[in-house]
């Protein structure tokens, strides 16, 4: 009986010990520490901090916030005493590996882009830095005239959007893949995304991986020397650099324009 009321009361300790009563605070099992985002906003509805003009001091005239979106107002570009270029860049920090997010909307013809690893002192980012393609797929070819520009290039129907040229392109380098694009129609929201590593390059649109390439392998050189941007030598060469937003002459609208390092 004394070896039976032993091993009772050493259960008995055993079960007190881990099942400790609410007053003993010092066993209880810290909380988990909440993960904070890795996130940074580069536009957030609420301020222009940080943004400037390619190769300036100051924004451009013409854009603007609008309902708590990141606007270019054309009314409001063509002020007759500006002389200059109306890309923009988030001038505040250089990028090297990342993922950008951002929402965005053209209008019937709209044509705009993205742009990152840019660099100052050439005519604009176009020449230096590569570009995610925003435009008006449908529309944009019955809007504008294409023919002589799309000639110098041997496109077999010049009055055509080319499939380098159509949103979510690696322009003028990289096309998307068509079967897996969901494009919203005009005035509709979208959201894209990049995300760059010296091992690959994504673009992807609403939820959907249109592409991917190996920057600066030799497929990638190769595409570069071959076409549009063969007399441009610093072309995607650079890696890091700003990320920056393109004006062609056309209202467009961003938001939620968010960056994380990787």
């Amino acid at each position: 009986m004394a070896r039976f009321l032993l091993v009772a009361a050493l259960l008995g300790i055993l079960v007190s010990c881990k099942n400790p009563s609410p007053g003993n605070a010092e066993v209880s099992a810290p909380e988990p520490k909440i993960q904070t985002s890795d996130w940074t906003y580069l536009f957030d509805g609420t301020s222009l901090k940080g943004w400037r003009g390619y190769g300036m001091d100051s924004l451009p005239p013409g854009w603007t916030i609008k309902d708590s979106t990141l606007t270019f107002d054309t009314q409001l570009g063509l002020e007759q005493d500006y002389q200059g270029g109306k890309d923009i860049i988030y001038g505040a920090e250089e990028f090297a590996n990342f993922e950008l997010y951002l929402e965005w909307k053209l209008p019937q013809g709209g044509n705009s882009g993205i742009f990152y690893h840019v660099k100052e002192g050439y005519e604009g980012p176009p020449v230096v830095s590569p570009e995610y393609q925003l435009i008006d797929d449908k529309n944009y070819a019955d809007i504008h005239d294409l023919t002589a520009y799309n000639s110098q290039f041997g496109a077999e129907h010049p009055e055509q959007l080319q499939d380098w040229q159509k949103t979510g392109a690696d322009y003028a380098m990289h096309t998307a893949d068509e079967s897996q694009k969901i494009l919203h129609p005009v005035g509709e929201w979208n959201s894209s995304k990049i995300v760059f590593t010296p091992e690959k390059v994504e673009h992807w649109l609403n939820g959907k991986k249109l592409l991917e390439f190996e920057p600066w392998s030799k497929d990638w050189h190769a595409k570069k020397n071959s076409g549009k941007w063969d007399n441009a030598p610093d072309y995607g060469k650079y890696k890091t650099g700003y990320i920056a937003l393109q004006d062609h002459a056309s209202p467009i609208w961003f938001k939620n324009i968010k960056i994380r390092k990787l």
